[in-house]
């Protein structure tokens, strides 16, 4: 699916914040990734978050 950048942002920001708090990560965390932002954008990028949007 494509994401316009401002969904893009969306998920990824809801899932630092997500990461942030202390939801354990959904891949096995990369060498040299240590902020929640990092591991969201690496966690995007492998199409692993579960977070769905719906487009009307």
């Amino acid at each position: 699916m494509e994401y316009t950048r401002f969904e893009k942002a969306r998920i990824i920001g809801a899932r630092a914040l997500q990461l942030a708090y202390g939801a354990p990560p959904l891949i096995k965390v990369p060498k040299g990734v240590n902020e929640p932002l990092q591991l969201a954008e690496v966690e995007f990028d492998e199409g692993v978050i579960p977070i769905v949007v719906i487009k009307r």
